[in-house]
């Protein structure tokens, strides 16, 4: 509030102290309501940056809040795929061992039978399976797996599988020109016996014209 300075007084006039009163207290007043009006309107301010602030607060709380809902829901679905991907991946692995297991099966049957066949032919066939089995022999490696842990086990398991796979491709081929051979070797029986049988023919016509 300025500081009011006493009005100056004309000489020879009469002074009324009571208007001079009035019109400080109306000055006054009207200064006085002045800072009130100030007071409020920045009081309405501060509110109205405070209420914008909480606001915000909340928008952001609600905000931190969804996001954490997504994150939430995609670790839950990252968890499933994983738990499903692992699933997955036991029955594939089963299902390899149990075809492995019927393949190892197969070849120990064959070779079983293939024993005993050898067993009934003679000492010639009987050389024969002795430098099969001295092949089989040096095919078939010691298997050094104690030291091996499971995923290496599982490694050398695919290792054999494959090697297994190769040679029953491999006894196919062979048992497909086996084949190949047998048959190749009729038909050369069969034109030699049409061409005796051609030749004889011919002889006995030559026979007939003579007599």
């Amino acid at each position: 509030m300025q500081n009011i300075s006493a009005p100056k007084i004309p000489d020879g006039e009469k002074v009324d102290f009571d208007d001079i009163h009035r019109k400080r207290q109306d000055k006054d007043f009207s200064e006085l309501q002045s800072l009130i009006e100030a007071h409020f309107i920045q009081r309405k301010k501060e509110e109205e940056e405070l209420i914008a602030l909480v606001n915000r607060i909340e928008k952001r709380r609600a905000e931190r809040a969804e996001q954490q809902r997504v994150r939430a829901e995609m670790e839950k679905e990252r968890q499933a795929r994983l738990a499903e991907e692992k699933e997955r991946k036991e029955q594939e692995e089963q299902r390899k061992k149990l075809d492995e297991d019927a393949k190892k099966k197969k070849v120990l049957t064959n070779m079983t039978h293939q024993g005993k066949n050898e067993n009934r032919k003679g000492a010639k066939k009987q050389t024969e399976r002795e430098k099969k089995k001295k092949i089989l022999a040096d095919r078939r490696k010691p298997l050094n797996i104690d030291h091996l842990n499971e995923d290496k086990l599982k490694e050398k398991a695919n290792e054999m599988w494959q090697w297994m796979l190769e040679l029953e491709a491999e006894k196919f081929d062979l048992s497909e020109k086996l084949k190949r051979q047998k048959y190749d070797i009729n038909q050369l029986l069969t034109r030699v016996q049409d061409h005796q049988n051609a030749k004889g023919r011919g002889k006995g016509k030559m026979g007939n014209r003579l007599r």
